[in-house]
């Protein structure tokens, strides 16, 4: 089942414990997110960044326990990102860690792909199985977002 809404995120600076070098900024993030649409859930994580000097390629991993309600099912889960970018070309993977999933979101399997809109605002496009609400063959696992900026 495909579902899509918006959301709104914000950033914000943490210590980090590595030392950057050789023209590379490492960075540590904290990520605080509320989901709007049939995804009513905020969620809280951290995110890992690498900034290379060549303008346009970075890197970053992330994780963020999402809780709310999915479609009106009551829990939590988490999200794993592992984002690219090689000089403008996006690559995007936001998965549903396996067996994360507590209440009655248990047994939740997806992917998320992320869209910014109408200059700064957030949407997502999440695919999921969840036994007993969608049919299993509905989500083929990760999907990757591949997307010119």
């Amino acid at each position: 089942m495909q579902i899509t809404g918006k959301f709104n995120v914000a950033l914000n600076p943490l210590d980090i414990t590595s030392e950057s070098a050789d023209g590379m900024a490492l960075g540590r993030m904290s990520v605080d997110k509320q989901f709007f649409g049939e995804l009513a859930a905020v969620s809280k994580g951290e995110m890992l960044s690498a900034l290379t000097p060549t303008r346009g390629s970075a890197g970053y991993v992330a994780i963020e326990q999402v809780t709310g309600t999915l479609q009106g099912k009551t829990g939590s889960f988490v999200l794993q990102h592992f984002g690219l970018m090689d000089r403008g070309y996006d690559k995007l993977i936001l998965e549903v860690v396996p067996d994360s999933a507590t209440g009655e979101l248990k047994g939740l399997k997806g992917c998320m792909k992320i869209r910014i809109e109408e200059g700064e605002q957030h949407f997502y496009d999440f695919d999921f199985y969840l036994p007993g609400l969608t049919d299993a063959d509905e989500v083929d696992g990760a999907e990757e977002t591949d997307a010119k900026a």
